[in-house]
């Protein structure tokens, strides 16, 4: 029986070098990702078996792998461009919303952080996406 499901990682803890300033790049901080994955119709339900659904180990290596390899100056763009890279590297997923956030931004005022959160959906088009990777 086919089901639709919602599958999240929460507070998945990544050092890298984003940022509008020389110094968040040059130095790198630390950032939070929540991720949540919608599969319309998840096999897994019933059969118990990895390969009828998303691999959730798997997508947080992903997003490890790009996060700490590529360098971009807005969180925007990086939310955007882990959205995309999950949609078409996880085929079961349908829709995917990430939030990126940055514990300690550098700002003169006190806040528990910062965050940018992004819903793409399967099928999306926009002329005007940017699929290249970050500024390396």
């Amino acid at each position: 029986m086919n089901q639709p499901i919602e599958i999240t990682i929460d507070g998945l803890e990544i050092f890298a070098h984003h940022g509008l300033l020389p110094e968040e790049r040059e130095i790198g901080q630390l950032f939070r990702f929540d991720i949540r994955m919608s599969l319309t119709a998840c096999q897994a339900c019933s059969s118990d078996d990895i390969a009828a659904t998303v691999d959730y180990a798997a997508v947080t290596d992903r997003l490890v792998a790009v996060t700490t390899s590529q360098t971009f100056y807005l969180l925007e763009k990086l939310v955007a461009f882990l959205a995309d890279m999950v949609l078409e590297d996880f085929p079961v997923v349908d829709k995917v919303w990430i939030r990126a956030t940055k514990p300690s931004p550098p700002m003169p005022h006190s806040v528990d952080g910062v965050s940018v959160a992004l819903e793409r959906s399967r099928g999306y088009r926009d002329a005007d996406i940017d699929h290249s990777c970050g500024r390396d």
